[in-house]
């Protein structure tokens, strides 16, 4: 049996490369700003094929360049609990869960913005429980090396506002004709309720839907403080 000892031992090797080669990463970006993502490289693939003309359409802002009405917004919307939770809120998981149970399908995520990065940096659109693991492992090293103000910094830059349009200064721009810095409290507020299907919502600018968790969004965000 000592075949079985030693493939155990390679797995558990290169499982360990693995888990270091995603830390080595998330330790650069501590430093410095992404140029891509593996979402956006899969976007760019996909639309070389449906949409050969269109361009990916992203620019850094730094963090003191970005609306806080925008940073406000996105917390209530996507993670109220961000700057208190140490990157995955077991507790919004679970109630997501119970949920999805009783709808019988998926109506609420249990995502954090930190997990959300880690997935948007590092990972395809790919349903498993093995990429969930290393979803949240990936989580872990994020806030181990990262304060919540370089987190939501690098979020913001990389997120999806629209079919080839990531970051919010391309959304801003996109959306409202002006940079990231100038968002009010109305316009940040519709980018945050557009973030769980920015592709369906780009299309879908009248939505009711949209319109009602806008105005939810702005009133959830004069109770948030981002970091």
């Amino acid at each position: 049996m000592r075949w079985l000892a030693w493939a155990v031992v390679g797995l558990v090797g290169a499982v360990l490369a693995v888990q270091l080669w995603f830390l080595a990463q998330v330790g650069w970006w501590v430093f410095f700003n992404p140029t891509d993502t593996a979402f956006m490289r899969a976007e760019r693939d996909r639309l070389a094929q449906a949409r050969p003309g269109l361009v990916i359409r992203q620019q850094w802002v730094p963090y003191e360049r970005i609306s806080v009405n925008l940073k406000r917004a996105v917390i209530a919307s996507e993670d109220a609990n961000f700057t208190e939770h140490e990157g995955v809120d077991w507790d919004a998981i679970e109630r997501a869960h119970e949920a999805n149970r009783r709808k019988g399908k998926v109506v609420r995520g249990g995502s954090t913005i930190t997990m959300q990065l880690a997935k948007n940096l590092f990972l395809s659109g790919e349903r498993s429980y093995l990429r969930k693991a290393q979803e949240i492992a990936i989580t872990y090293m994020i806030e181990a090396l990262m304060d919540k103000r370089r987190i939501l910094e690098l979020y913001l830059n990389v997120a999806e506002w629209g079919e080839g349009v990531f970051g919010c200064e391309a959304g801003a721009r996109h959306h409202f004709g002006v940079p990231a810095a100038q968002l009010s409290a109305g316009q940040g507020a519709r980018m945050a309720a557009m973030l769980p299907r920015p592709r369906f919502y780009d299309r879908n600018r009248s939505s009711a839907y949209l319109e009602r968790r806008s105005a939810t969004i702005q009133r959830w965000a004069l109770d948030i403080t981002p970091p």
